[in-house]
């Protein structure tokens, strides 16, 4: 007679119904709701994103009219940069992983972490309704005095929605400060943690103290057009240029927090992948910081031709060379890790690879933008579109991609198909280049962003551009076929199918309810592959 064996207890299936989903405050499946929730954002805004691309590929631009393209834009950035790329890597991955790398068993207050979810998808709901009804059309950068004037769009709608998505950042970074702080297992001294530890910690930092700017600058946009009240308009004794050292104060910083995790999560994959300690772990760690706090210093660069004094001008112009320092130690850390070490080329590490060539390319072109003679030149045009795509779509979608194929294995306990998935990552890398280099030229040559209509000879590149974003396109669509076959028909992973250190991967896959069975003791560095060159899964 044989006994049947009852599968192991999971957190995906301690319960299956709806309401244990709906009222979870396990940062594991917070972290599967956040998931779902900003891959239907992505879906969204990447929709409005070949219809820019499509509409472009023509001088006329007779696809959409012109009001309709200022409306494209204005919520393909909307969506992409407050619903996707903000939420991205600390919702998802920050969310499982925290608590499972320092050895606990939650986040430090697993009910806030539940209301962030549902406060962001409030957010949310409220510029999806904006965009419903009418849209948006001021740009995302919602720029007075157009948008408490002129624009008879739905800027209150859209700026609420953001507003209350605010929320959820700062609750989010709360939550991951304190337990960071407060949770760490026995023996998990600061030293000892992950790099994307250190990164979430000075992500939650930028979220916590940064955040409440925006949400304060966006309600005064809204109260300036229902109440008239003259804070940005210039007849009524405002400034309108408050108006953006109030939003890039907030906004120049969230750039970090999209691409600081994404780092975090590089330095993951190249330690494990090359079988090696980060070289200068404690310059990486201190890195993340130093980004975090000169994040706060660089606003001004976004205002070179807004009227700034010269003498300000220089001065931000010179911090914002001087942040560039912190983002190169990491690239050349990397780069020394991987010098002799045991690589395999699978699929976290193509998208690693990808990572540190788009970010180097994107900080390298900020570079030009820092500086004050050619920032005038360079101002809205298509230069300043791709070097910031190269951050934000190169850089952080790539570490996000990367990090869920890192830990997908561990999240769901199975394994992807491997060719398709390189496949995947190759068509991605090949797609965004041809899609955003040409914009460099393009920027170079004086086509201005936001445009609807260009001249004859911009259509080449602008062509190109656009097949790029058509390749981009299947490519993003590829890792989320495979990923959702692998759900169901994907091979056992196993608990640690890398072979890679860390307590993440001490414990089963998926994980129990509360991460370990018993509280794990530290007793060795981050990354310690000393003696453990043996092949792995490539």
């Amino acid at each position: 007679m044989t006994t049947a064996v009852l599968p192991r207890e999971d957190y995906l299936n301690t319960d299956y119904s709806l309401r244990s989903w709906l009222l979870t405050t396990d940062h594991k499946r917070i972290c599967i709701l956040y998931l779902v929730t900003i891959t239907l954002f992505f879906a969204i805004g990447g929709a409005f994103a070949a219809m820019i691309r499509l509409s472009l590929a023509t001088p006329t631009g007779s696809l959409v009219s012109d009001e309709t393209y200022n409306k494209l834009f204005t919520m393909h950035g909307i969506i992409m940069v407050f619903f996707f790329l903000v939420p991205s890597i600390p919702a998802t991955l920050g969310n499982f992983f925290i608590p499972i790398m320092i050895g606990a068993k939650d986040v430090a207050f697993p009910k806030l972490n539940l209301a962030s979810w549902y406060i962001f998808t409030i957010g949310g709901c409220f510029t999806l309704w904006a965009l419903i009804t009418g849209g948006v059309d001021t740009g995302w950068t919602f720029y007075t005095p157009f948008s408490t004037l002129s624009s008879n769009t739905n800027v209150s709608l859209a700026a609420l929605g953001i507003f209350i998505a605010g929320f959820a950042s700062i609750l989010t970074g709360l939550n991951f400060m304190v337990t960071i702080h407060r949770m760490r297992a026995p023996g998990m001294t600061w030293f000892r943690m992950p790099l994307f530890l250190w990164s979430m910690y000075a992500t939650s930092l930028i979220m916590v103290l940064g955040t409440p700017v925006l949400a304060i600058t966006l309600l005064l946009v809204a109260a300036e057009r229902l109440l008239h009240l003259g804070i940005f308009d210039p007849a009524r004794g405002g400034d309108p240029v408050l108006f953006q050292h109030l939003f890039w104060f907030y906004s120049h910083p969230a750039v970090y927090i999209m691409i600081v995790p994404s780092m975090g999560v590089v330095s993951e994959i190249i330690a494990a992948f090359s079988r090696k300690r980060v070289f200068g772990y404690e310059f990486v760690a201190f890195s993340s910081l130093a980004i975090a706090v000169f994040g706060f210093l660089v606003w001004g660069h976004h205002l070179f031709v807004a009227g700034l004094s010269v003498y300000s001008a220089m001065v931000f112009s010179l911090l914002s060379y001087v942040v560039a320092i912190p983002s190169a130690v990491k690239v050349f850390n990397w780069t020394a890790t991987l010098y002799k070490g045991s690589i395999s080329f699978a699929t976290p590490m193509l998208y690693a690879f990808g990572f540190i060539w788009m970010f180097t390319i994107g900080g390298l072109t900020g570079l030009f933008l820092a500086s004050l003679g050619l920032d005038i030149h360079l101002t809205d045009t298509y230069f300043v579109v791709a070097h910031f795509h190269y951050i934000m779509v190169g850089g952080a979608i790539m570490g996000y991609m990367g990090g869920l194929h890192y830990w997908w294995p561990k999240m769901t306990g199975r394994m992807y198909p491997e060719g398709w998935a390189k496949i995947g990552a190759l068509t991605i890398f090949l797609g965004f280049n041809l899609t955003f280099f040409p914009q460099f030229i393009l920027g170079y040559m004086g086509m201005p962003r936001r445009y609807h209509v260009y001249p004859p000879e911009f259509q080449t590149l602008n062509v190109l551009s656009s097949a790029g974003a058509s390749i981009l396109g299947i490519g993003y669509l590829i890792p989320l076929v495979y990923l959702l076959w692998s759900l169901k028909y994907g091979p056992i992973a196993g608990d640690n199918p890398w072979n890679a250190k860390g307590l993440e991967w001490q414990t089963t896959s998926p994980p129990p309810k509360h991460n370990f069975e018993e509280t794990p003791v530290v007793t060795e560095e981050a990354y310690n592959y000393g003696g453990l060159e043996e092949s792995h899964v490539g």
